[in-house]
Order: structure tokens, then sequence, then C-alpha cells
């Protein structure tokens, strides 16, 4: 067995084989990998602004910025006035509709992935990566 140093080489390889395995089925919905968790996490919260996202995803703010202003020009999401000069990002009918695509494309692919080496979805390990993500990432007050 590996040591657990290798656990981000290990991540990373399945982060780009999920990426190459799913790049022709984001690419018909005019989606990068970058937008379509963007996407997913604008639709995970009923107000949250492009600062938010950003820190959630932790990316840069400008990469944020790039790829919000493009699913705003294909109608997938909106932004609204909030607090100040923050702007709420919201999800149009059309981007409710890619999210659910979104959301099919990833859980085929874990499905597929933990169907052939036969790891199952309440696997520890999963609860264990879950965990250290949530204590990266900072929560979004509601």
């Amino acid at each position: 067995m590996k040591n657990i140093g290798y656990l981000a080489q290990d991540i990373s390889i399945l982060h780009r084989k999920y990426y190459k395995d799913t790049k022709e089925e984001f690419d018909e919905l005019k989606l990068n990998p970058t937008a379509a968790c963007i996407l997913l996490s604008i639709g995970d919260y009923k107000e949250v602004s492009q600062n938010q996202v950003a820190r959630l995803l932790v990316v840069d703010k400008g990469l944020a910025t790039r790829e919000i202003n493009k699913m705003q020009k294909l109608d997938y999401l909106s932004k609204v006035d909030g607090a100040g000069k923050t702007k709420i990002l919201k999800l149009t009918s059309t981007g409710e509709k890619i999210v659910q695509k979104v959301q099919q494309i990833r859980i085929d692919w874990w499905e597929k992935r933990f169907s052939d080496t036969g790891i199952k979805a309440d696997s520890p390990l999963v609860e264990a990566i879950e965990n250290v993500v949530d204590d990266i990432v900072d929560p979004i007050e509601e």
C-alpha cells in the first residue's frame, strides 16, 4: 500500500480522467469543468455571490468571473442586485435544466467507477474526503 502522501496524486489522476471521459458531454452543453462546477454551486444555494462561488471551489476570482460571464451569455444564469455592490447569481430555467444534466453526467461517471472497483457510495473513503474538503472550504451562510 502506498503512503498517504500519494493521495493528492491519486485524486489528481481521478480528476483528469473524469474530465477526459466527460469532455464531449460537457462540450455539448458548452461548458468546461470549472463552469459546470460553478453552475452546480449556484444551484446549491438560494443566494450566492460570485466571490462566494470562487471561495467554495477554491478558484481564482478572475476565472470565476470569466466563466460566469460566459454562462450568463448562454442564458444559464443571471445576476441580481444583492447588498451593496454584490451581485447574487441565480440559475435561469435553462440553467436549471443544464444543472440536472451536469449532475447526471457526474453520477453516471462515479457509478461506473464504483461499480468497476466494487466501492460503495457509502464507503468511509467518500465520507473522509468530504470531511477534508469541508475543512478546507468556508461554508456559505444563507
